[in-house]
């Protein structure tokens, strides 16, 4: 049976145990979407957003665009994982003036490295770059230097060192709509200069895995087992109708992340209820955080959906690392 490893007792992890005649390894939460569009005053949507363990419950950064449309981030908290509380005011970063002014923030993720909670987000700074902060208490937070230059999305950082190095994940693109969709790891001694970029993942040929053939881009924090890290990443389709994402999960080498030991070829969660396929967005399911018991193994996956609310889905380690061994696509 597969362990986690270093994660923490969640007894108040949100669950829900697999719906009866259910066979799939992931199962979407029967009450989603769990957060609505309308959730705080000025939100149009809340999506794509990241939650972490905090306190006695959780804490979060949501993806919010407002009525004006305009994407930033805001700071949540939640006893149970599932009811939120969101701030209707976007958090602000101290630091380097040039640095922390807004264009646009989008699609965060929290990362926890020893006393720190990491906030990496895609931030616009003469272009999409990644954004680095953090935060000890979720209400002081602060901005280090943008990791690469611009066009890069999907920054997703490891929660711990290798080697005394940070180590982040990221998504590099163009001034257009990402024609190139690889994964990328590159490390840091200081979160100021990032290096050593190493290749991780590509899309798919489309006659092995087609949710995937045409970009991909890292999801939550990965977690850590005893077979490996395993890695919720998204996948797109470019289809007659637009682009369709869905999302899978693959194991990396604990030892060095830049090597794929298996990733799945079928997807975990495609597009297919109302609140996926209708939205500002149709046809998306972009997970951006999860949460794992190391105890029982159970994983809750938030993921984004149409563009437009956030939705939990749910598996366990035991039944998922088997999975995607025995799914693996062939490269």
């Amino acid at each position: 049976m597969a362990k986690i490893i270093g994660g923490q007792s969640l007894p108040n992890i949100p669950w829900e145990d697999r719906p009866a005649g259910c066979k799939d390894v992931m199962w979407r939460y029967s009450a989603n979407p769990i957060i609505k569009r309308d959730a705080t005053r000025i939100s149009n949507s809340i999506f794509n957003s990241a939650v972490v363990p905090f306190g006695n419950g959780y804490a979060g950064v949501f993806r919010c665009d407002d009525k004006c449309i305009r994407m930033n981030i805001f700071v949540g908290f939640s006893d149970d994982g599932i009811n939120w509380n969101i701030s209707d005011e976007p958090l602000s970063f101290e630091g380097d003036p040039d640095v922390t002014r807004f264009e646009y923030r989008y699609d965060p993720r929290v990362c926890k490295i020893e006393d720190k909670y990491f906030i990496t987000w895609c931030n616009g700074y003469h272009g999409p770059t990644i954004g680095v902060g953090y935060t000890y208490d979720f209400k002081t937070f602060y901005q280090c230097e943008n990791a690469f230059l611009p066009y890069n999305r999907n920054g997703v950082m490891f929660p711990r060192k290798f080697n005394d190095k940070y180590l982040m994940m990221s998504r590099p693109s163009d001034t257009g709509h990402t024609p190139f969709g690889d994964i990328f790891v590159s490390e840091s001694p200081d979160l100021v200069y990032w290096g050593k970029h190493r290749f991780m993942m590509k899309p798919t040929p489309f006659d092995k895995s087609a949710w995937q053939c045409t970009k991909i881009g890292p999801g939550p924090v990965p977690i850590e087992t005893d077979e490996g890290w395993l890695l919720f990443y998204h996948g797109v389709l470019q289809s007659c109708n637009g682009f369709i994402y869905s999302f899978g999960a693959a194991i990396l080498d604990r030892d060095d992340p830049s090597k794929v030991l298996y990733r799945s070829a079928p997807y975990l969660i495609h597009p297919s209820t109302p609140y996926e396929c209708t939205g500002d967005v149709p046809n998306v399911c972009f997970p951006c955080a999860a949460l794992c018991d190391a105890d029982t193994g159970r994983i809750a996956v938030y993921y984004g959906a149409a563009d437009t609310v956030t939705a939990l889905a749910f598996t366990n380690v035991n039944e998922l690392i088997p999975w995607i061994k025995a799914n693996a696509v062939e490269e």
